[in-house]
């Protein structure tokens, strides 16, 4: 008889919680993370890693040089290896940007960077192998 009281006991407790005791539903997985406006080292799709965009970086990491590359589907868009803070505009249709030995890279409201001049970009390389300028032409003289 002891036994029937106890489960009785039990049922009505289960069925008649106290007035203010909340049952917990579990909680909802966070939703998944984003794609990422600042950025270290590394290669990232941009749309699914990145967003497009214009990005910044303070430039090398140390005394190293900071090389990027832009890519889409057809190969590199743009690129540089450079001593230097850079701005890179970042397309809808780039596949994927790439950094080594830079620091990290934040989304900005900058304008985005001219288009580079052949010429600054053997500037560029001169400066990143330590050649100063070059030799002046002889003149005929």
């Amino acid at each position: 008889m002891s036994r029937i009281v106890i489960a009785a006991a039990l049922i009505v407790a289960g069925c008649c919680a106290p007035a203010g005791v909340a049952h917990a539903d579990p909680a909802p997985p966070p939703p998944p993370p984003g794609p990422k406006t600042s950025f270290g080292d590394g290669t990232y799709a941009v749309g699914t890693d990145i967003t497009p965009g214009v990005y910044q970086s303070a430039g090398p990491v140390g005394d190293g040089a900071c090389y990027w590359k832009r890519v889409n589907g057809d190969g590199i868009v743009a690129n540089a290896m450079t001593k230097k803070p850079q701005t890179v505009q970042i397309e809808a249709g780039d596949t994927a940007f790439t950094s080594s030995e830079c620091q990290d890279w934040q989304k900005t409201d900058a304008a985005p960077p001219p288009k580079p001049n052949p010429i600054d970009v053997l500037g560029q390389l001169g400066s990143l192998l330590g050649a100063g300028a070059a030799p002046a032409a002889p003149s005929g003289g």
